[in-house]
């Protein structure tokens, strides 16, 4: 079995009476409806619609874990916590308590983000574990899980890509990541504008990297802006 450490990756732990009810109304995916045994890809959108960050959400026993970008931490729970207000709902950072380990092998199948306890199955006999513990096995670089991410097309908005994309622009409703029956989120009436009215002349692509760059989120490229990279290969929202 082989494992990669991800250090990129951040984690926001959401407990409390009304933990799903807040994040239903916060997020752009349904989360009322988020069955214990399935994670699911959402944003968190300014009231301009623009993508705040970008959250694997995570059911557990207590509450939820929100995967994010590492470095959105800090702005994305002082935020948050904005609009708990008398709800019963705490939003603690959990980066440092609990690790995240990208494995493979080991004979994992299943569908893609069904979760037993705190790992969570992807494609191609991955799995995304959260634990305190390190697991057995042989350790390989984390760019190879970001390279496996960006092949399946995921984005993660980071701090340099922040308040930069509509949901559609990155491909999240094709992604599963937008739900457009649910009721209102922070920028609902322009993601749901955007989707109806054809508003989107930008959307995200894989592309292979030039030789020799090193281009970074946020960098423009091709008259595009980067989203990801790793393994010669990037995300990029380009124009239509």
């Amino acid at each position: 079995m082989e494992y990669a450490r991800l250090t990129r990756y951040g984690l926001l732990s959401v407990t409390g009476a009304d933990a799903r009810d807040f994040l239903h109304a916060q997020l752009t995916n349904d989360i009322e409806h988020l069955a214990p045994g399935r994670a699911a890809l959402a944003g968190w959108c300014s009231a301009k619609g623009r993508l705040l960050a970008t959250f694997l959400v995570v059911p557990l026993a207590e509450g939820f874990l929100l995967q994010l970008a590492r470095d959105l931490v800090p702005s994305v729970q002082k935020r948050l916590s904005m609009f708990v207000l008398r709800s019963k709902v705490k939003i603690e950072d959990a980066s440092g308590r609990l690790s995240q380990f990208g494995v493979w092998g080991g004979g994992a199948q299943g569908e893609i983000f069904s979760v037993v306890g705190s790992t969570v199955q992807f494609e191609n006999h991955r799995m995304l574990v959260i634990s305190d513990k390190e697991p057995v096995g042989t350790e390989v670089d984390e760019a190879r899980w970001t390279l496996e991410e960006i092949r399946a097309g995921r984005p993660l908005i980071t701090a340099a890509t922040q308040d930069m994309f509509v949901p559609q622009m990155v491909n999240y409703e094709k992604l599963g990541a937008v739900d457009f029956k649910k009721g209102c989120y922070p920028g609902q009436e322009v993601v749901a504008r955007a989707q109806y009215r054809g508003e989107v002349k930008r959307r995200m692509v894989r592309l292979p990297a030039p030789a020799g760059a090193a281009l970074g989120p946020g960098q423009e490229f091709n008259g595009g802006v980067v989203v990801d990279s790793a393994g010669g290969e990037l995300l990029a929202v380009m124009p239509v």
